[in-house]
């Protein structure tokens, strides 16, 4: 790769100096309206499939990878084209706009079926929008700075996430009350009171965002391909699917949880914790992502995982789950930012949105069979051994060690402060 030329005197280069450009604090708008209105739903989903539709933790796990892996391919289109085009906001525009306009049909839903396309159309619209959205991020930044930017873009996200549970919380409080299991019509309510901040992420994003020019550099041929992303690149994918095969949809530990006895209003309240913590850690952490080699905070993100994990598969108690789910913030907090940031370190800026795009596709495949594999394990294998839902929890915690060993064996750790790529392009 191209290696960044210093200052010469060894402080950062003016451009990491100066503040963050505009399309990070809209991108980071986007996201935290979005996710106001996204996890209005996507948490109550598991239990409206279970509690008022009926549903089986198979047909849990089906919906849930469906839904990611289907629309994976198009993470991996969209990036590319982003990369052809050299646009990058009109993608994540549409993408948005397709999540937004799925929502409404939520209250036409009587079938998992039904459910399952409502899902797809949604995570269309996120395959259609991330990898462009996040070339756009970091096409914005200073490399040295890259690490910030993403962890304040998912502490954007999740902030979002924590004001869309409490709204859900007054919703649910005021629709059912303390009830064990969720009324069919306060799912509905939670769909109408969920449209206005998704459609208002749309207008945030396609009115306040810009396309930020590339360095000179044609993309390499017309096709698709980890080839030419390089062997770090496609070191780092193998590991992250190797963690995504045991990373089944957060609906089990949802379903977990209310197993373990907890009523859907202190479901929420642990949501709430859980993001929360989140929140409070993706900035710092990604800042860290920036002063030390990247991918020790992705390892550190995935042994909190597999310990999470492993203590989901052994709780006895709703205090157990509780005090899990909430250390459950810490990983995805320290994970999200610095990854992101991983991958465009890894490739040349003419290729980012490629990279992002197979990044985010590999990971979308295995959603599938590793949600599946988790509902099987729970009513199949768990069942016949004497592990009961404990099963798919241990999987889950191995997998991710396995994933962090090879992670620190197989991908090479550079000093993003000395970021090893390009020179090129306004950061400002």
């Amino acid at each position: 790769m191209i290696r960044q030329p210093s200052s010469g005197d060894g402080r950062a280069p003016r451009e990491a100096r100066q503040p963050l450009h505009r399309n990070v604090w809209v991108a980071s708008g986007t996201s935290f309206l979005t996710d106001v209105s996204s996890e209005m739903l996507q948490n109550v989903l598991p239990l409206f499939l279970a509690n008022v539709l009926g549903v089986r933790t198979w047909a849990v796990g089906v919906v849930e990878g469906l839904a990611e892996s289907t629309a994976s391919l198009l993470k991996l289109w969209s990036g590319w084209l982003s990369d052809r085009l050299r646009q990058r906001k009109r993608l994540a525009v549409v993408g948005y706009a397709i999540s937004a306009s799925s929502k409404p049909f939520y209250l036409l839903a009587r079938s998992w079926p039904v459910v399952a396309a409502i899902r797809f159309s949604d995570r269309v619209g996120k395959g259609v929008r991330t990898a462009p959205r996040d070339a756009l991020l970091a096409d914005s930044v200073h490399p040295s700075r890259r690490g910030l930017a993403f962890g304040l873009h998912r502490a954007a996200d999740t902030g979002g996430a924590v004001v869309g549970l409490l709204l859900t919380v007054l919703v649910v409080y005021l629709a059912q009350g303390r009830d064990y299991l969720l009324d069919p019509g306060t799912f509905h309510k939670l769909v109408l009171w969920s449209l206005a901040p998704a459609f208002l992420a749309v207008l945030v994003l396609a009115l306040g965002a810009k396309d930020v020019p590339v360095a000179a550099g044609e993309p390499r041929g017309p096709k698709i391909q980890l080839r030419g992303l390089g062997r770090p690149f496609t070191a780092f994918v193998i590991c992250s699917a190797i963690f995504g095969i045991g990373n089944s949809s957060d609906a089990f530990l949802i379903l977990r949880a209310q197993e373990r006895g907890l009523s859907v209003l202190h479901l929420l309240w642990m949501l709430v914790a859980f993001n929360v913590v989140y929140t409070a850690v993706a900035a710092p952490a990604g800042a860290l992502a920036d002063r030390i080699p990247r991918k020790w905070v992705v390892v550190g993100a995935w042994c909190v995982y597999a310990a999470v994990y492993l203590g989901f598969a052994t709780a006895r108690s709703t205090g157990q789950v509780v005090a899990l789910f909430i250390v459950y913030g810490l990983y995805y907090g320290a994970a999200s930012g610095a990854a992101r940031a991983l991958v465009a370190d890894l490739v040349t800026p003419e290729l980012r949105g490629t990279a992002y795009g197979s990044y985010h596709a590999v990971i979308g495949f295995v959603g599938l069979p590793a949600s599946l594999l988790a509902g099987l394990l729970w009513q199949g294998f768990g069942r016949w051994h004497g592990l009961g839902a404990a099963a798919p929890f241990a999987f889950g915690a191995v997998a991710a060690g396995l994933a962090a060993v090879l992670l620190l064996v197989l991908v090479p750790g550079g000093r993003p402060g000395r970021p090893e790529e390009e020179s090129g392009g306004p950061h400002a």
